[in-house]
């Protein structure tokens, strides 16, 4: 029901679009590795043409593999070399900036972080994110890292209304539904399982083993709400909104476990912000990105693919396609983290096996950069950290400068988010690479001016970047299936880390998986000899 709705929404949304907009928009296609990837995967790497070492190579440089260099460095692992195949470390947490403000490609935000996620609070204390606690425990963060008000606004009807769940035009019935799921998931924060262990936890695996709620995993979400009697347009509507604001997927397309996950999980507090409240910056996890970066230190080897990863006397041999110098160089290296999604991994992992990487369904996503030389306005509710707009396939935008202290300004940058969930994700990949950046820069200004019309004559520039495999679809099954399982097996002294391997990409999976496995490697190479030369 609803992939179908989401369909139609999209077709009605963008009828039309295949006519150019009344003028040329300034912007450009932002490489997301796409064109490297597929040089990757038909085989036309050359061979090894030069040699060199390094105590650890870090495969990636998402956060997972930023996590793990920061880890290593922390526990007196020096030499480590961090391969990325983009320009720019952050994979889809990376940011951009321009002459008005620093803006995200990809994650914006954090939610409170849970008392029981060690790894994440001791960064943020450490990033002074948390600067103190209370006298009950409660983490004092930084006010300027948490999202200003007015956080959230929804338009419908014509107007705009405080918050994302819909107000305008609900009905007694919708209330009572949206009331009642609420209620629910308030309860699910603070349930444990039969183990006594909190049945959604973040990491993932923390979470209760108890089979009465792991079968939740082999359902969609919207089969369980239908279960439950829920059927208000308005609650479906909001839980879809969810499901692919953090999954990239419809509700018909996620596990009902994981989409209870998305609310109950969330059960962070703070001394001085309601639990609604996100942690964010003008750049979104940008900053994120590069304060891990700047703590890691580690050798960055940009604009390079890994290529091939092997187990070999006294260590690991890593092979990687530098772009620029249109050479490969051979790593001599005495472990290797690999932060690589697992249908790279299994291409590029000699002895990794296929079995069921074919699980591991990826959403594609449109991320644009829209330029405005002034603010966008509205009736109802002011503008927003975030904006949504009901009927439109698109997510809606984040205000880049809604975070600045600056209170007088007209120019903004304004992000742009479409997860393309409207049909098959192979099916939309394909779609998505034959548009043109005025195809993209057609949709996202038509979306725009269709509810701020004032904006007219203010697009000063569209920049649009395309994610082919944003993220981990945690489809019914995979969450607590044996293909996940089996993945997050490391294999000294290969180890692994990266979102995938939770079945959700959210910045704390992605960063503890980076952590952990930077902790296994650090013990593992520090049983080792040094070899001499190693550091030369």
């Amino acid at each position: 029901m609803l992939q179908s709705s989401v369909a139609a929404m999209t077709a009605a949304a963008l009828a039309g679009c295949e006519l150019r907009h009344t003028r040329n928009i300034p912007g450009r296609l932002v490489d997301s590795g796409a064109s490297l990837g597929h040089r990757l995967r038909d085989g036309a790497i050359p061979p090894p043409s030069a040699t060199r070492r390094a105590r650890v190579v870090v495969a990636g440089g998402g956060i997972a593999g930023l996590a793990a260099a920061r880890t290593l460095k922390r526990l007196g692992v020096d030499d480590v070399l961090l391969i990325d195949a983009l320009d720019e470390v952050g994979g889809n947490s990376s940011f951009g900036r321009n002459a008005v403000s620093a803006y995200p490609w990809g994650a914006h935000y954090v939610p409170l972080v849970r008392k029981d996620c060690g790894p994440v609070l001791d960064l943020f204390r450490d990033l002074k994110i948390i600067v103190d606690e209370d006298a009950q425990g409660r983490p004092v963060y930084d006010d300027y890292c948490l999202s200003a008000d007015p956080q959230e606004r929804l338009w419908r009807y014509g107007r705009w209304q405080d918050g994302l769940v819909p107000q305008l035009g609900s009905t007694a019935r919708d209330n009572a539904e949206l009331s009642a799921f609420f209620a629910e998931t308030e309860r699910l924060k603070s349930l444990l399982g039969a183990d006594g262990r909190p049945v959604f936890a973040i990491p993932i695996d923390s979470s209760s083993t108890d089979p009465a709620w792991r079968t939740l995993d082999s359902i969609t979400f919207s089969e369980y709400l239908r279960q439950r009697g829920f059927g208000s347009p308005l609650l479906h509507w909001y839980v879809n909104y969810c499901c692919r604001d953090d999954y990239g997927s419809t509700a018909d397309s996620v596990s009902a476990w994981a989409g209870l996950h998305y609310f109950a999980a969330r059960n962070g507090v703070a001394a001085n912000a309601d639990p609604s409240t996100v942690i964010t910056w003008p750049e979104g996890n940008g900053y994120l990105v590069r304060e891990i970066a700047r703590q890691g230190g580690a050798e960055s080897q940009r604009n390079s693919v890994v290529t091939r990863v092997a187990s070999a006397e006294n260590g690991v041999s890593v092979d990687y396609f530098d772009v620029a110098a249109q050479r490969t160089t051979r790593v001599a290296a005495s472990a290797a983290i690999v932060c690589l999604p697992r249908f790279v991994a299994t291409r590029v992992v000699e002895g990794l096996e296929l079995r069921g990487v074919d699980r591991f369904s990826y959403a594609p996503w449109m991320v644009a950069n829209v330029t405005l030389s002034r603010l966008p306005e509205g009736r109802g509710q002011e503008l927003a950290w975030d904006n949504v707009i009901f009927d439109s396939p698109l997510l809606g935008y984040v205000v880049a400068t809604h975070q600045e202290i600056r209170q007088i300004r007209r120019e903004t940058v304004i992000t742009y988010y479409w997860p393309l969930s409207d049909t098959d994700p192979g099916e939309a990949r394909r779609i998505a690479q034959a548009r043109s950046l005025g195809d993209w820069q057609g949709y996202v200004s038509r979306d725009l001016l269709r509810v701020h019309p004032e904006l007219g004559h203010h697009i000063e520039n569209i920049d649009v970047r395309v994610w082919g495999h944003a993220m981990i679809r945690p489809t019914p099954g995979f969450i607590w299936g044996d293909a996940r399982r089996e993945a997050c097996a490391h294999r000294p002294p290969v180890f692994f880390a990266h979102s995938d391997l939770s079945g959700i990409s959210i910045f704390e999976e992605a960063y503890c998986r980076g952590h952990d496995a930077g902790e296994l490697a650090a013990r593992y190479v520090t049983a080792l000899p040094v070899a001499v030369g190693e550091h030369g």
